[in-house]
């Protein structure tokens, strides 16, 4: 068996692309390949419904190795393990300490510390990191931006004072202006000397980062996946021509620069989205011409230190996703999430809670949320293999179609001045935002599923006195109205915020409607009709009475009435409405709303008999329960 040649599957014949797509052909029965099959895109490309090997020829990206330039395959060779990352809000320093050494022992190797400016000083970082092997352990700091030089220089004296060798700490410390120009609305345009002095103060620690490009931000305000990518290329660039423009080494200014990317549920465009980010990344700093001191195993044929090309990447699931309604549904959320980057080769990963929503995450939430990472690593051995997508038909292409849109984005906006002059014109904002927009409407008609919110809701959930966290949206946590913002800012509402201030106001009106289905007719198009309004009408919090079915509508509407039903939902086939409705509608008398459930063929005589109520798969769904709760008398 050992000395045989035979190719595994030999014995089946060769079937062409012309094969398959003749049979695809067959089976549409005339409907439309194009419309039917292909996945039409939000970041501007078309997907088909299967590649094959012939869709990999041309593609440069094939050829590429782990660990060498342009990293497309990531700057892991051995093993592709990653940093699992928790963040601490820090209240007290004693305490977080203690908090700090606590995880540290439940597979956490990477800290990420908020420390208040007020806070800051030699005692403070001390008492912060008492205990704590700085050589062993990524840490992250995270500041007002107008204190993280001095929040750097405490760091550097503290470890200087312990005996550390200062090149062997890892981490970062969390300076990004335009970030935060974009998220606060504060004009900090006039960064490029603090920047400098950062870089120059933590320049002896040659793994510690300092200039970051938080498109975490982004994500969480609903940017699509091209537009984070194009956006982070253009944001990094930035840094990288003022920096080497105010006299830094390029090398020296781009082994500082973190890219903290945001992961959306799109699973395996979420996978060729860091690959292709590692790729423009290295190509955008090459054009620099970075020069290595030393040996360097990077060193391009030109000279060039490849090295400094190395994107860093840290990923951290996202919010703008997260649901308070159905909350652990979120864990499947960020699972997928932090798969797709564990399988992309980032280098650490922060899970959020899944709770974060509505409430500060507590002792089981943030277990939990560590738990996640550490299923992929010991249980699913993610840790094990490098880039295992390459040479995937289907995410190959996705890696390049993904890098061409992101890198038309980045060119436009390098062609109109560049990052910082767009943020301050409040381009990159509304772009943005006009894709938040867009988003919560695709949720509103159900074209973004949103599980357990805007579909297949838990009926009988209540919200238990939650309620929608606010983000702090300036420094030290002070209220949003007390903010002087001459920038415009990203909105971060969630996609599900509008069912939520929808169910809660339905739950706080002190009475919950009842939504009876009357079913009648057709066997299978009855239940059909009424799971679908069940779950239509849950989604406002309404109590749902689904029926087996009814042999007369007077039957069915003395049963509602008796059960002091508010809406009143005829089940049936569109062939029986006509039959139905009228009679119901006149049954009923006004007694309750009374709703059709489609969009039969004789919809306009049947509005044209008085009914006004229809619901279907082309509704907008929290606009007509919008209007319900109005008509129910319910305010927002």
């Amino acid at each position: 068996m050992a000395d045989s040649k035979e190719k595994l599957f030999s014995e089946f014949p060769n079937v062409s692309t012309e094969d398959w797509m003749s049979k695809i052909t067959v089976d549409l029965k005339g409907a439309d390949y194009e419309k039917k099959l292909v996945w039409r895109t939000n970041e501007g490309f078309k997907v088909k419904p299967f590649y094959r090997q012939e869709d990999l020829k041309g593609l440069k990206t094939v050829g590429s190795l782990p660990g060498e330039f342009p990293y497309l395959r990531g700057n892991k060779k051995d093993d592709n393990t990653w940093l699992i990352r928790q963040e601490i809000n820090v209240v007290s320093a004693k305490e977080s300490n203690a908090k700090a050494k606590d995880i540290l022992n439940k597979g956490i190797d990477s800290l990420g510390f908020s420390v208040k400016k007020k806070d800051i000083s030699q005692e403070y970082v001390s008492e912060l990191l008492d205990g704590i092997d700085a050589e062993k352990v990524e840490l992250n700091f995270s500041t007002c931006q107008g204190h993280t030089v001095q929040l750097a220089k405490e760091l550097v004296t503290y470890f200087t004072n312990k005996g550390y060798n200062l090149e062997n700490i890892k981490g970062s410390v969390n300076y990004d202006p335009m970030g935060k120009m974009m998220l606060k609305g504060k004009d900090l345009s006039n960064f490029v000397n603090i920047a400098k002095e950062l870089i120059e103060t933590l320049a002896p620690m040659k793994k510690f980062r300092c200039i970051c490009v938080n498109t975490v931000e982004l994500n969480n305000s609903g940017a699509y996946i091209y537009q984070e990518l194009g956006y982070a290329l253009a944001w990094g660039n930035e840094y990288l021509e003022k920096l080497t423009q105010a006299g830094l080494p390029a090398s020296l200014v781009a082994k500082k620069i973190k890219f903290n990317f945001g992961i959306s549920s799109n699973y395996f465009l979420e996978i060729a989205k860091f690959r292709a980010a590692r790729m423009l990344w290295a190509d955008i700093v090459k054009e620099y011409n970075p020069t290595c001191n030393g040996n360097c195993p990077n060193r391009g044929e030109d000279g060039t230190c490849n090295c400094s090309s190395k994107m860093l990447v840290h990923a951290q699931t996202s919010t703008f996703n997260m649901t308070l309604f159905d909350s652990y549904v979120n864990l499947l959320r960020t699972q997928t999430e932090s798969m797709s980057a564990a399988l992309a080769g980032v280098n650490s990963i922060t899970v959020v809670p899944f709770d974060i929503a509505y409430k500060e995450a507590d002792d089981f939430s943030e277990r939990i949320a560590r738990n996640q990472q550490l299923l992929l690593k010991e249980e699913s051995h993610f840790n094990k293999v490098v880039d295992p997508a390459a040479g995937s038909y289907y995410i190959e292409n996705l890696t390049v179609s993904i890098a061409a849109e992101a890198w038309k984005l980045f060119l436009d906006v390098v062609e109109k001045g560049g990052m910082l002059s767009e943020i301050m014109a409040g381009n990159i904002q509304d772009a943005i935002n006009a894709s938040n927009k867009a988003r919560h409407d695709a949720v509103s008609k159900r074209k973004e599923v949103l599980l357990g919110t805007n579909q297949y809701p838990n009926f009988n959930e209540l919200s238990e006195g939650k309620e929608p966290a606010e983000r702090a949206s300036c420094c030290g946590g002070e209220k949003k109205d007390s903010c002087d913002r001459p920038v415009k800012t990203l909105d971060s509402a969630r996609m599900a915020s509008e069912f939520e201030a929808l169910r809660l106001s339905t739950e706080k009106s002190g009475k919950r409607p009842k939504a009876f289905m009357l079913t009648i007719g057709n066997l299978a198009m009855r239940q059909a009709r009424a799971q679908f309004s069940c779950n239509f009408l849950a989604c406002a919090g309404y109590e749902v009475i689904d029926n087996l079915g009814f042999q007369s509508v007077e039957e069915g509407v003395e049963e509602a009435l008796k059960a002091k039903a508010d809406i009143v939902v005829l089940c049936s086939s569109d062939d029986e409405y006509a039959e139905y409705a009228v009679p119901a509608l006149k049954a009923l008398d006004n007694r309750a709303i009374f709703i059709v459930a489609g969009a039969p063929a004789c919809m306009d005589d049947l509005k044209a008999a008085g009914i006004e109520n229809f619901i279907h798969v082309r509704c907008n769904v929290l606009d007509t329960l919008k209007e319900y709760n109005e008509k129910l008398g319910i305010k927002e």
